[in-house]
C-alpha cells in the first residue's frame, strides 16, 4: 500500500486553542446579557455546562480520544485510496466531513442508543453560549466516532478529518447564542445559523428534530430536515422530560441508566432492540412520548383549530 503523505503542516489542537475565545465571549455575552435584559444565563446552569465540557476533555484525554484515533488508524490502514494534501482533497474533505457530522448528529435524535450521548448537549434548558460546551463524556464509549470512518476508508488522512472535526466544532460554538437574530439571506440559506440552531435546540412540538447541521444548513434542505424559526413562535430549550438537576454525573449517565433499566425489564430480544435502538421515548405499548408522536399530535390539533377557525359563526 502507498505511504501515508504527510501534511505540510503541523496541525495545532484547534478546539484547544479556541478556549481563550470561548472565556472571553462567555464573559462578554454575560456582560451584555445583563446590560441589554436579551438572552438568558442561570449560574447554576452555566457551572454545569462548563463541568460537562471540562469533563469531556478529561474522558477524551484518558481513554476516549485513544479507542477513536485507534479506530481511525484502523480504518486509514485499509482505505481504497490514497489521498494527499491538496486543495481538492481538503474541499472534498471539508465536504465529507461536514455530512458525517449531519448523519451522526441525525441519527443521534432518532436512536436511543445515540442519544444516551448526545441527549447531554440538550439538557440545558437555557441557550446562551456556555450551552455549547455541555458536551458527552461518553461520546467514544457510544461509538459516535464510526460516521466518520467511512472518510478514513476513502482515504482521507486522519489528521485531515480530525483537523476539519475540530474546524468544525469551533464553528459551532458561536451559534448556540439568543443575542444574534436573524442575518443575511444567503448566509442563513448555507450555513448554519443561531437562528437555525435554536429551532434545533427547542422543545417545541414544530420544531422537534430538524437542523441538524455542523457547519452548512444546505444537508438539511436537502434531506428533509430543515424547519425555518418562526418569529412568532419562541423556542423553549432542554428535553422533552426536564432532567431538573445541575449535578454533571446525572446529566452525563442518566439516559444510559435509563436504558439499562428498561432492558431488565424487557420480555423479549424484541423489547431490548427497541428500548436500546428505537427513536428515544419507544416503548412496547406506545405509552411513551416520542418526536414522532409529539409532532403528530400538534399536527392533529394545528388540523382542528384550522378547522374550527373555518367555521362561519352563527
Amino acid at each position: 500500500m502507498t505511504p501515508a503523505p504527510e501534511p505540510p503542516f503541523d496541525i495545532p489542537p484547534i478546539v484547544t486553542y479556541a478556549v481563550p475565545f470561548f472565556v472571553l465571549t462567555i464573559i462578554l455575552e454575560m456582560i451584555w446579557v445583563r446590560v441589554s435584559k436579551r438572552g438568558r444565563y442561570q449560574m447554576a446552569d452555566s457551572a454545569s455546562s462548563l463541568a460537562m465540557g471540562l469533563g469531556n476533555q478529561v474522558v477524551g484525554t484518558l481513554f476516549g480520544g485513544a479507542i477513536q484515533i485507534g479506530a481511525y488508524l484502523w480504518a486509514y490502514e485499509h482505505r481504497i485510496f490514497t489521498l494527499d494534501w491538496s486543495w481538492p482533497v481538503l474541499v472534498a474533505c471539508f465536504f465529507g466531513e461536514d455530512l458525517a457530522y449531519y448523519w451522526f448528529h441525525r441519527i443521534a435524535h432518532e436512536r436511543r442508543f445515540f442519544w444516551a450521548s448526545h441527549v447531554v448537549h440538550h439538557s440545558s434548558q437555557h441557550y446562551n453560549l456556555t450551552t455549547a460546551l455541555r458536551q458527552t463524556w461518553t461520546g467514544a464509549l457510544g461509538f459516535n466516532f464510526i460516521f466518520w470512518l467511512p472518510l478514513l476508508w476513502l482515504g482521507f488522512p486522519p489528521e485531515m478529518v480530525v483537523m476539519f472535526t475540530g474546524i468544525s466544532l469551533v464553528y459551532q460554538y458561536w451559534v448556540h447564542t439568543e443575542l444574534i437574530g436573524r442575518m443575511w439571506a444567503p448566509i442563513e440559506w448555507i450555513m448554519n445559523t443561531p437562528s437555525h440552531h435554536r429551532v434545533h435546540h427547542a422543545v417545541n412540538a414544530n420544531y422537534l428534530d430538524a437542523n441538524y447541521a455542523g457547519v452548512l444548513i444546505i444537508w438539511d434542505r436537502l434531506f428533509g430536515s430543515f424547519v425555518r424559526e418562526d418569529d412568532k413562535e419562541k423556542p423553549r430549550y432542554g428535553i422533552v422530560s426536564q432532567l431538573g438537576t445541575f449535578n454533571p454525573f446525572r446529566i452525563a449517565l442518566h439516559e444510559w441508566a435509563g436504558i439499562f433499566r428498561d432492558v431488565l425489564s424487557a420480555k423479549s430480544f424484541k423489547e431490548v432492540a427497541g428500548y436500546i435502538f428505537g427513536p428515544p421515548g419507544w416503548s412496547p405499548d406506545g405509552s411513551r412520548k416520542t418526536s414522532k408522536s409529539i409532532k403528530a399530535a400538534w399536527a392533529e390539533q394545528q388540523a382542528l383549530q384550522q378547522q374550527a377557525a373555518a367555521v362561519p359563526a352563527e
